[in-house]
């Protein structure tokens, strides 16, 4: 898993152009005013559960970035284009960007490195979209699903009902649909 890793960010170095030219987390919005409505309390509690037991092995805690509710960067050929999972996490990342900064965002051709898992917790506003039901409209961003599947290929999505169960889906719609269709 750690090797499939690797390569996968090895072809994201390609894919991007020199670090001068790109823009970084200082020159991205870390909020978006166009989204309404704050998180219930299962919402703010589960990031923080999930971020004391996010224990992999064979990486040290300052070689794991995990964040709530932060925005994800993913294409910087649309820079505003972003997700903004409940919880995240990339490995072999430092926790401080550039080893000084508190994270505002986190934009993938900086880093070079894809998370390893995304986490979504279901709530009404979100469910279709986070459970990959939802179809992309002309000339907008890519829907979660696509982003998470399709142009970062996270190895481990997600996605968690609290009424129900959980379901951990790897990248792949079959599963996601099955998962869609217990519910």
């Amino acid at each position: 898993m750690i090797a499939e890793t690797l390569i996968e960010q090895s072809v994201l170095k390609a894919k991007f152009p020199s670090q001068d030219q790109r823009p970084t987390m200082y020159d991205l919005p870390s909020e978006d005013p166009q989204e309404l409505g704050l998180p219930d309390i299962f919402h703010y509690f589960q990031p923080h559960l999930l971020q004391d037991t996010f224990v992999p092995p064979h990486y040290l805690p300052e070689q794991i970035f995990a964040a709530g509710d932060l925005n994800l960067y993913y294409d910087l050929h649309h820079p505003l284009w972003h997700k903004r999972p409940d919880w995240f996490a990339v490995l072999g990342v430092a926790r401080l960007y550039q080893q000084q900064d508190l994270r505002l965002s986190y934009v993938v051709w900086d880093e070079k490195v894809i998370p390893f898992i995304v986490v979504e917790l279901l709530s009404p506003g979100t469910e279709k979209e986070d459970l990959g039901q939802t179809i992309r409209e002309v000339n907008q961003p890519p829907v979660k699903w696509e982003v998470y599947e399709q142009i970062l290929q996270v190895p481990y999505y997600v996605v968690f009902d609290r009424y129900t169960e959980l379901s951990r889906v790897q990248m792949g719609r079959r599963s996601l649909s099955e998962f869609a269709a217990r519910r």
